[in-house]
């Protein structure tokens, strides 16, 4: 097939088109999206079921293949090779960008080192359109993607996370939530975040505040959809009003396994004081 991709040159096999799809509501999808999913050989979707929904709304009967996390390796190879014989296949993930937290890396490294062509059709991203309604900043961020799931390795996650200055984004679930904003407190500090929810469908919420505000707005409700969770970057020295020396280092012994003066001294690098400081306090509470 043939698409206008600002002159790239194109050798003899297919091309490998990496589109976006809506993350919600279905008319956020672009018309070169559309067309490219009508005019490939196939498409390799994350979620065949969702990609159905999706191809049903705007009369795509293109076949698709599923593509997952599970079977990417596998999978990558075979399409690779239909690739090569000539084929174009358009990767969907079950929404937004392929690739971001979600299946892609795999196949658009390998077509690369094949000498295959990939073009990317943007589309919605879950994180970037998270990130413009937050209120934090956005000309400097980063993305980690899904936080870890145990309490002691996400305490981890965000004590490295301490100094950075940028608005970082998270996916989490909305199971772990309340733990995760916890984490953030007893970590960071009373830190600036935001939880956005279910963005572009019919119970979008955005919700915002210091970790212990939203922690008051989201206790006591029956927490669902899809979560994108947004921090603010360092701005000054955390307020640990809300816990004290003592609470706070019991605290990182029993998260962390640490020794009680692993967990002086990390307490130190914290509040931003000296360890001597630290331990006096702790001795004297």
């Amino acid at each position: 097939m043939k698409d206008n991709r600002n002159n790239q040159s194109t050798n003899s096999g297919g091309i490998l088109y990496i589109v976006g799809t809506p993350i919600g509501n279905l008319e956020d999808i672009t018309l070169r999206a559309l067309r490219i999913l009508k005019e490939v050989d196939c498409i390799a979707a994350e979620d065949t079921r969702t990609a159905r929904k999706l191809l049903g709304r705007y009369e795509i009967k293109t076949p698709t293949i599923s593509y997952y996390d599970a079977a990417e390796r596998q999978k990558s190879r075979r399409l690779v090779a239909r690739l090569n014989s000539g084929e174009s296949i358009a990767l969907i993930s079950e929404a937004g960008m392929p690739g971001i937290s979600d299946p892609g890396y795999r196949i658009v490294a390998e077509a690369i080192s094949a000498g295959i062509p990939v073009v990317p059709i943007p589309g919605p991203s879950a994180s970037l359109a998270a990130l413009v309604v937050s209120g934090l900043a956005t000309d400097r961020f980063i993305f980690e993607g899904f936080l870890p799931r145990t309490l002691s390795a996400l305490k981890k996650k965000f004590f490295l996370l301490r100094d950075e200055e940028r608005t970082i984004i998270f996916y989490e679930s909305p199971r772990r939530l309340l733990v995760t904003l916890g984490a953030v407190r007893d970590v960071l500090g009373e830190r600036n975040v935001v939880v956005a929810r279910e963005l572009t469908k019919i119970f979008e919420e955005v919700i915002r505040g210091t970790a212990g505000e939203v922690i008051d707005q989201l206790s006591g409700r029956e927490i669902k959809g899809e979560i994108v969770l947004l921090m603010e970057g360092r701005q000054e020295k955390p307020s640990w009003d809300h816990i004290s020396v003592a609470e706070q280092i019991e605290s990182v012994i029993n998260d962390l396994g640490i020794t009680r003066m692993e967990a002086i001294k990390l307490v130190a690098s914290l509040r931003g004081v000296s360890k001597s400081e630290i331990y006096r306090e702790y001795h004297q509470e």
